[in-house]
C-alpha cells in the first residue's frame, strides 16, 4: 500500500514508518518538525514538512494513498493544563481537518496514535476498553474527542472509511532494526526536547545530565509504594499499526466503522522497579529522591491488550523491563 504517517519524524511515527517500509509499502512522511526530527526520517521515506492541517489535503489529493497512521500531536500533559488552546487546536481541530481531506479524496483507512490518558483514574485494572472514559488533563481529553471524531466520520461514511484507535499506555525502548552507521546502535529512540516520560529521564541520571531523580509519593496503594505503569517496547507497539492496517485491507470494518484498542503489556512496573532496572542496565548508581505526589496522578495504569489480541492478532515480544531499558539505554548513549 501506499500509506501517509502524520508525525513520522516523531518518536512513535519514526519507527511506525520504518515496520512499514520493511514491510514493503510506500510511505509519505508528513511533519513540521516543531518536535520531530529530520535525521529520524527513514531512508526510503518522502517527507513533506509542513502542519498537518495546512499540507494534508495536498498530499492525499496526489491520489494513490490506500491509507493513513496519524500519530502527529501535541502529548506535554503539564503544557496542555497551562495553555489547553494549543492542543484543542493542535489535536482536535487539526485532526478534523485530517479527517475532511480523508472524506473528500475516498482515503479507506486510518490509524490512530490514541493515549490511555483518556481513561483517567481507572476503577478498574487491567484497563479494558469499555471502561469509563474521564480525562483528567486537556491532553487526554483532547485524545478522547479525535476518537469521538473519528467513530463519527467513519459512522457517516457509508462504509468508506475504516478506523482504528490505538490507545497507547506507556511507550519506551528504541528501533532494534536500523542501525546507526555500523555501530548496531539502535538508530530511532526516545528525544525530546521537554522530556517527561519516566525511562529516558531516569537514563539522563545515568549519563550525568541530571543529578537524581524524582519519585512522586511512595505511599500508592501499590506493594511498594509508588505507582505502577504498563510499559510497551516501540517495536511491539509499531507493528500493531500494521496489524490494524492490515485489519482494514482485509474489508474487516469494525461496527460502526471504528475499532478502540488498548496497547500494553499488560505487566506493571512500580517506578522504583524501573529505577532499579536503568541501575541493573547502566551499572550507575542513580539517586532518587521522593517528591510529593503530583496531582491526577493515577496509583496504577495498566492496560487489558485482550482486544487487541484477539481482533489484531498482536502479542507483544518485547515484554522483559531489563530489554526495554537496554534498548533506550543503547540509543541515549549514541546519541548523548
Amino acid at each position: 500500500m501506499t500509506l501517509v504517517v502524520t508525525g513520522g519524524a516523531g518518536y512513535v511515527g519514526s519507527v511506525c514508518a520504518r515496520h512499514l517500509l520493511d514491510a514493503g509499502h510506500e510511505v509519505v512522511l508528513v511533519d513540521d518538525l516543531s518536535t520531530g526530527h529530520r535525521d529520524a526520517v527513514p531512508e526510503g521515506a518522502r517527507l513533506v514538512v509542513g502542519d498537518v492541517a495546512e499540507v494534508a489535503d495536498g498530499v492525499l489529493a496526489e491520489g494513490g494513498i490506500d491509507g493513513v497512521v496519524h500519530c502527529a500531536a501535541r502529548s506535554l500533559v503539564g503544557e496542555s493544563t497551562e495553555q489547553p488552546a494549543k492542543y484543542w487546536h493542535g489535536n482536535v481541530l487539526t485532526t478534523v481537518a485530517l479527517l475532511d481531506a480523508l472524506r473528500r479524496h475516498r482515503v479507506p483507512r486510518l490509524v490512530f496514535s490514541s493515549s490511555a490518558a483518556t481513561y483517567g483514574e481507572p476503577e478498574t485494572s487491567p484497563i479494558p476498553e469499555d471502561a469509563p472514559t474521564r480525562p483528567t488533563n486537556t491532553y487526554g481529553a483532547t485524545k478522547l474527542a479525535v476518537d469521538l471524531a473519528i467513530a463519527n466520520y467513519a459512522a457517516a461514511s457509508g462504509g468508506e472509511l475504516g478506523a482504528v484507535s490505538l490507545r497507547y499506555f506507556n511507550v519506551a525502548g528504541a528501533h532494534k532494526g536500523g542501525a546507526d552507521g555500523d555501530t548496531g546502535v539502535p538508530a530511532l529512540g526516545e528525544r525530546h526536547t521537554v522530556e517527561t516520560h519516566l525511562i529516558p529521564l531516569v537514563l539522563q541520571v545515568a549519563l550525568g545530565q541530571r543529578e537524581e531523580i524524582a519519585v512522586y509519593g511512595d505511599d500508592w496503594p501499590t506493594p511498594d509504594g509508588t505507582c505502577v505503569r504498563d510499559y510497551i517496547h516501540i517495536d511491539d507497539l509499531a507493528e500493531a499499526h500494521l496489524l490494524a492496517l492490515d485489519l482494514l485491507a482485509r474489508g474487516e470494518r469494525p461496527a460502526g466503522g471504528h475499532l478502540v484498542c488498548n496497547l500494553g503489556n499488560g505487566l506493571g512496573f512500580s517506578v522504583l522497579e524501573v529505577i532499579e532496572a536503568c541501575r541493573r542496565v547502566t551499572g550507575h548508581p542513580i539517586p532518587a529522591r521522593v517528591a510529593p505526589r503530583r496531582a491526577g496522578d493515577p496509583g496504577v495504569l495498566v492496560a487489558s491488550a485482550a482486544r487487541a489480541r484477539d481482533l489484531l492478532g498482536w502479542k507483544p515480544t518485547h515484554t522483559e523491563l531489563d530489554g526495554i531499558v537496554a534498548d533506550a539505554w543503547a540509543f541515549a548513549r549514541a546519541r548523548a
